[in-house]
């Protein structure tokens, strides 16, 4: 083999070598067309941290999920829409009013298939809601209806910055992270973690109680945030951090 095909065969053999990350997405619509949509502070994220975003549409067709397994390093469960309650056997509250049953039955399954190959996972937002129902637990179907004393938990201003602070457990991933017993977050939700499912654990909680971050207590890695550090990234570099652990894991 001569030197150029000698240095192509090696660029093509590290070519992938980046981890493949899985971003979940939401259904939407621009006028009449119909969009796979994602926001692109989770793409910044990915790539920031040094692994390659693959924006993943809710597919029909649940036998194609395995070509996703075979193609993924790692998965991110994005935010979006609230889960539907019946996946939980509750009825809807009238609070909950935003739901997409194509992409609760996608995401559903694509998290056990994911978990049953141990690819690592992260839940942000709604994602830890999903993680947690996955696994057998519930939600809250509405914070401020269903836990009298709840604090602020919706703030749409400056998403980019803390909105209260988060207590985090010493023996936990996100301490492993932060090496901090108390940060602040952003906060963008109406609902919450509430039982929690099977091999789970609370990693930090809000000053009202309300679960800010979940773990798994076995050998799968499985990280859970309420709040939003994607969106953080850009004014508070530090959040990049949880990105980083977790494609560390993904290699």
């Amino acid at each position: 083999m001569n030197a150029a095909l000698a240095e192509i065969a090696t660029l093509e053999g590290t070519k992938f070598m980046k981890p493949i990350i899985g971003i979940t997405s939401r259904d939407d619509y621009t006028g009449r067309i119909k969009i796979n949509l994602v926001n692109h502070t989770y793409i910044d994220a990915v790539i920031e941290a040094g692994g390659i975003p693959l924006v993943l549409a809710n597919l029909q067709d649940l036998d194609d999920i395995d070509g996703y397994i075979k193609t993924l390093d790692g998965i991110i469960f994005s935010g979006g829409e609230d889960i539907s309650p019946l996946v939980y056997g509750e009825n809807p509250i009238k609070e909950v009013k935003n739901i997409s049953y194509r992409r609760d039955k996608f995401e559903l399954e694509l998290f056990n298939r994911a978990y049953g190959k141990g690819l690592p996972i992260l839940g942000i937002c709604r994602g830890i809601q999903l993680v947690n129902v996955a696994l057998g637990g519930s939600l809250y179907q509405d914070i401020h209806q269903q836990i009298p004393q709840a604090l602020g938990h919706v703030s749409t201003y400056r998403i980019e910055g803390g909105y209260h602070t988060i207590d985090i457990k010493r023996d936990s991933i996100l301490f492993d992270i932060f090496k901090e017993k108390k940060i602040q977050v952003n906060s963008q939700h109406h609902q919450s973690v509430k039982d929690l499912g099977d091999n789970l654990r609370v990693s930090a909680r809000a000053q009202d109680g309300v679960i800010e971050a979940i773990e798994s207590s076995n050998d799968n890695f499985v990280l859970g945030v309420q709040f939003h550090p994607e969106a953080m990234v850009s004014e508070h570099k530090e959040f990049v951090c949880i990105f980083e652990y977790f494609i560390n894991q993904c290699k």
